[in-house]
């Protein structure tokens, strides 16, 4: 029966195929069939994009990391010192936890790829030309190797007559120079790809946002201390002439009082700003309203906690309002982006769940043991400022000690939340950045191809598209478009 269906029999698709590959090559390559159908053709998703040359090298400067990470530990443990290593904590603290998000972000590729979740249709990369999770990895490893001679230098720099506080400061460099090098070397396609969706989140709300760049502006979210060390990192060398050594530790934290909250607000006020924007394209007040709300909490976060420093010596502990207003806007914050995190990112609990308990009707990834680990592990580091708060409040550890150990498990928990955000994406559509109606698999004539021709011209014709509907003509009514599909067909969600 399928050999006889018009759907199989109707040669049009075929035709079309044909013309088109046959424009490309005479037209855009010169008569040069091979280099068209390069072109034109598309990898598969799941397609393996790298060399062995590529595996050789992430096994070769993975191993050499994991080696020189021994080797830091072990020269940590045996070097005496003062209060320097506050110093050099904050200096190379945020090199390290950029390497991280690199890596993870590499396992994220790789299962977004194998799963099927399609990474490169939500992000619009170029099919044919992005970086690969083996890429990724290759670029972490390669960074984790110069952070970690960079350290053992800072720590063996008397021997080796360098300046210690040169070590760190070479290395910001050397990171900075790869990201903005002009030269197309070095992934260049991918570094302005990247420069690109920064300058867009910067200049928030005068952009339109796309889902790329509200995605990138939540990762910056959970490297709030990287912003906070690179402005410490600026202060100490804008102020510090001597780079042999120094133990003021407090200098750039109490010098720049008022810059420190600003910059530990930036994020959030970028996420912030996009809100509004989407509000401003789309006219919905849920979820963009609310989801600003989510951001303005973390306002009041920083506004209490940095008032709670400002007045620290004229309270007692006990009696400082401004503590418990911090613990209280923690709390609510905490609940909030907890809440928002399961039911609207990753559209879990969801009613029609079925046979997957307090998840949702589809998932993509084998296990339902993956979503329920990440339900309680985003619940428990959502609120492991507790643990920070009780230990350095009582003077059990030190606050420089505590943001390192937290810092990294914020951006673990980030890279878990990255997984279920684009596969919630990916199967619902749920941010609705891509347009998208329903259309008739059932044969159709020349008459309801100029139906669609005509609703897809249309202001209102298609979902999410960009133009303002405030601007369409007065009298502008949407027409009733003609039923194309017959009792009993078959109907498929395309995307536009």
């Amino acid at each position: 029966m399928v050999d006889l269906a018009p759907f199989y029999t109707n040669k049009d698709i075929d035709r079309l195929i044909q013309e088109t590959e046959s424009l490309v090559t005479s037209d855009l390559e010169g008569g040069n069939r091979q280099k068209a159908m390069k072109r034109l053709r598309v990898p598969p998703l799941n397609e393996r994009r790298h060399s062995p040359w590529t595996t050789f090298k992430v096994g070769l400067f993975l191993g050499s990391f994991l080696v020189l990470i021994a080797a830091v530990v072990l020269s940590s443990c045996f070097r005496h010192g003062g209060d320097d290593w506050r110093i050099a904590f904050r200096l190379y603290r945020p090199m390290l936890l950029i390497i991280l998000n690199i890596f993870l972000l590499g396992i994220n590729v790789y299962g977004w790829r194998s799963s099927g979740v399609n990474h490169v249709l939500i992000f619009e990369l170029d099919p044919r030309n992005h970086l690969s999770d083996q890429h990724l990895i290759e670029m972490a490893t390669i960074f984790g190797v110069l952070w970690a001679l960079s350290v053992l230098s800072f720590l063996y720099s008397h021997t080796l007559s360098i300046p210690p506080y040169a070590n760190p400061l070479t290395l910001a460099i050397i990171m900075l120079v790869f990201l903005v090098n002009p030269t197309r070397t070095f992934r260049h396609d991918a570094r302005f790809w990247l420069l690109k969706r920064m300058g867009r989140i910067f200049a928030a709300p005068f952009f339109y946002v796309t889902f790329a760049d509200f995605w990138l502006a939540d990762q910056l979210n959970s490297l709030v201390p990287v912003l906070q060390d690179f402005q410490y990192l600026i202060c100490f060398y804008a102020y510090n002439v001597r780079w042999t050594e120094t133990n003021d530790v407090n200098k750039c934290t109490n010098r720049t009082y008022g810059i420190r909250p600003i910059v530990t607000c930036l994020p959030a006020w970028w996420r912030f700003a996009q809100c509004l924007r989407r509000y401003r394209d789309s006219r919905e007040a849920f979820p963009h309203l609310v989801n600003a709300g989510k951001y303005s909490t973390t306002f009041f976060v920083i506004l209490f906690s940095s008032l709670n420093s400002f007045y620290e010596h004229e309270y007692d502990k006990t009696y400082n309002p401004f503590f418990y207003l911090w613990i209280f806007s923690l709390l609510v914050s905490s609940c909030y982006a907890y809440f928002w995190d399961i039911k609207m990112d990753w559209g879990l609990f969801d009613k029609n769940a079925g046979e997957n308990k307090f998840l949702r009707e589809e998932v993509v990834y084998s296990s339902n043991g993956y979503y329920y680990f990440a339900v309680v592990e985003d619940l428990i580091l959502r609120f492991g400022w507790t643990l920070s708060v009780s230990l350095t409040e009582s003077g059990y550890i030190h606050s420089d000690l505590m943001v390192t150990i937290l810092a990294p498990l914020e951006v673990f928990r980030r890279f878990v939340w990255n997984f279920f955000r684009l596969e919630n994406e990916h199967l619902n559509n749920c941010g609705k950045f891509r347009a998208v109606r329903d259309i008739s698999v059932a044969p159709i004539d020349s008459s309801d191809q100029k139906v669609i021709i005509k609703m897809m011209d249309e202001v209102d014709g298609v979902l999410h598209r960009r133009k303002d509907k405030r601007k369409a003509p007065k009298g502008h009514k949407k027409q009733d478009t003609k039923l194309l599909l017959e009792s009993g067909g078959d109907v498929d969600s395309q995307t536009v």
